[in-house]
């Protein structure tokens, strides 16, 4: 009888909306408790290099991704996401010339609200589901040039375009582990006479709690484990000639990582590995994606 006040204390502590495991690759159904924020600093490097064309091409993109959260009550919050870029393609050109294109700055923002519809609390677990809707809009430059020119669409910063996205995310969470899904799907529009794909996602995470192994009074945090698997589908480019048939395509990634949590802060960090890449024609394939960051709340 003596675990059980400690049970519920730590339920408690778990229960509360400043301290919980999250995704690190997609977003989560726990709240943001009302009147406070959290600000969430994602650090991340791709590359892709698997280039079934002769033109050799490597893409690096380096990136710090600004997310900023505000719970307006208890089911109701909204999100800031705002990304910072480096993008750089390097191609060998039909004379056989190596090249390298490449912009910085701002990417495009995104403002989304999400809203509890359900959920069920009971004692060492929760389950919550929530929609979410939003718009991407055109803050990233979308005419950058260098010496060869305008760059191609996908090299930019921002699409020109502004872009509404929703789904569907739920999370059941228990003292041990938590598990998130998610449905989403984001119709693309056109700018400077060029359109994005649209793109439709299914997500899933497991995040299992891997320290300490029995919980005991005055836990400083948790250390968790985590594994995510992402399947992504993008429909083909359209430009004034009508379909790209280089782009779009299916991909499925699966991504471990670490996740350390206390009440106030997270630390993590995550790689994303493609298991499939089924693109269309020419498309560039992923190697990998590895993302570090923290999240706070105040």
């Amino acid at each position: 009888m003596r675990r059980l006040p400690l049970y519920f204390a730590v339920f408690a502590y778990l229960a509360t909306p400043s301290a919980w495991a999250a995704p690190q690759t997609f977003n989560t159904a726990l709240p943001v408790a009302e009147g406070e924020f959290i600000f969430r600093e994602q650090l991340f490097a791709r590359e892709a290099t698997d280039d079934p064309s002769a033109a050799n091409r490597e893409l690096q993109v380096l990136g710090a991704i600004s997310v900023l959260g505000y719970g307006v009550h208890r089911d109701l919050s909204v999100f800031g996401v705002l990304p910072a870029l480096n993008k750089e393609l390097d191609v060998t050109t039909s004379a056989g010339t190596r090249i390298t294109r490449e912009t910085s700055g701002i990417g495009d923002a995104r403002l989304f609200a999400r809203y509890t519809v359900y959920q069920r609390d009971t004692p060492g677990r929760t389950f919550r589901l929530a929609p979410f809707l939003g718009i991407k809009g055109p803050t990233g430059d979308d005419d950058e040039r260098d010496s060869l020119g305008t760059l191609p669409a996908p090299l930019q910063l921002g699409s020109g375009s502004w872009d509404p996205f929703g789904g569907l995310v739920l999370t059941y969470q228990t003292l041990q582990y938590q598990v998130d899904a998610q449905a989403s799907y984001k119709a693309n529009t056109e700018a400077n006479k060029f359109t994005f794909g649209d793109e439709a996602r299914l997500d899933a995470s497991l995040q299992y709690r891997l320290w300490p192994r029995q919980l005991d009074a005055g836990v400083p945090g948790f250390l968790y484990g985590v594994l995510e698997s992402n399947l992504l589908y993008r429909e083909k480019n359209r430009g004034p000639t009508g379909k790209d048939s280089n782009s779009g395509g299916a991909s499925i990634f699966l991504s471990p990582g670490l996740q350390y949590v206390t009440k106030r802060w997270i630390v993590e960090s995550i790689v994303q590995l493609p298991l499939v890449q089924n693109l269309n024609g020419r498309a560039l394939e992923d190697d990998f994606t590895f993302r570090a960051g923290f999240r706070v709340n105040f």
